[in-house]
């Protein structure tokens, strides 16, 4: 487990590294093609810049605002709060901020850049159908997702994938207006090469954020199993995700992997650019964990 936290600590820096790299690249290219105006390429240099550290910042809030979350206390959430407390003074932790939505969907997620700074968030739905042991797997889930500092890679891969869909769209609208020399034909070619960025770019990030979130999900599930010795009441509590998931009334697509149980059940089409492997798998996997405890 240390080990995974140190890769995704050092995750967090190649993947800026890397946006920022890519985002230099089509901001030159975008350049280019409006008759080399390399305002332009400044202007996407600072708008990527800016927007990566406005997600990174308050994508947490974000998060928390476009879930419809309300903080609860102790005295709200007794049995909420009590499970939390024990896991965190099991695992040392510092106790995050407890989160409730108001949806029958059972589901639950964690944000938060840091330990000290993070949220744990659940549905009404979840209390509804989970048991102390059931529920108990869940928030170790999460709590997993905060101690492997996972949300701080999310974040920076969140930001990625919108602000990668925003530049495309730029690009391509380069392509229709930019003007260079070379005739209709050429003309006809930056049209095309700007068409197919704009197609491309958008499911290319969305395939490397769902391959980076199924990992972490898996992780998460070993780290639940790890602090409460029990791997079994974990994947009970998957198996009724599995029953009774529904989509959420606030489903978003831009933090769907932030959940633990996909709420956007996606079709055939969609599961190459899924944000969590299957469940069956996932429950597979903590039955052979179970084996050797």
């Amino acid at each position: 487990m240390y080990s995974a936290i140190a890769r995704n600590k050092r995750n967090t820096w190649f993947i800026l590294i890397a946006f920022v790299l890519f985002i230099g690249a089509i901001g030159l290219l975008a350049g280019w093609l409006m008759s080399e105006n390399w305002f332009v390429t400044a202007f996407v240099l600072l708008f990527a810049g800016g927007y990566a550290t406005f997600q990174y910042f308050l994508a947490d809030k974000e998060a928390l605002a476009l879930a419809g979350a309300v903080e609860v206390s102790k005295a709200d959430a007794p049995r909420y709060h009590r499970i939390v407390e024990n896991l965190c003074i099991t695992t040392g932790a510092p106790m995050p901020r407890l989160y409730v939505v108001d949806d029958p969907a059972p589901n639950a997620f964690a944000t938060g850049r840091k330990p000290e700074d993070a949220a744990i968030t659940v549905t009404t739905g979840l209390f509804e159908i989970m048991t102390d042991r059931e529920l108990e797997g869940v928030l170790g889930h999460e709590l997993g997702h905060i101690r492997n500092y996972d949300i701080r890679v999310s974040l920076i891969v969140f930001g990625l994938v919108v602000a990668v869909g925003i530049l495309a769209d730029m690009f391509m609208r380069a392509a229709f207006f930019g003007r260079r020399g070379g005739g209709g034909q050429q003309q006809i070619i930056f049209l095309a090469f700007g068409l197919i960025a704009a197609i491309v770019a958008p499911l290319l990030a969305g395939a490397v954020q769902a391959a980076i979130s199924r990992q972490r999900e898996y992780l998460a599930d070993a780290t639940s199993a790890m602090t409460t010795r029990d791997p079994e009441g974990l994947a009970s509590a998957l198996g009724k995700l599995a029953a009774h998931g529904r989509p959420l009334r606030r489903a978003n697509t831009s933090m769907a992997h932030l959940w633990i149980a996909d709420p956007l059940k996606p079709n055939a089409l969609a599961r190459l650019f899924a944000t969590h492997p299957p469940i069956p798998e996932r429950i597979e996997r903590l039955h052979e964990m179970g084996g050797r405890f």
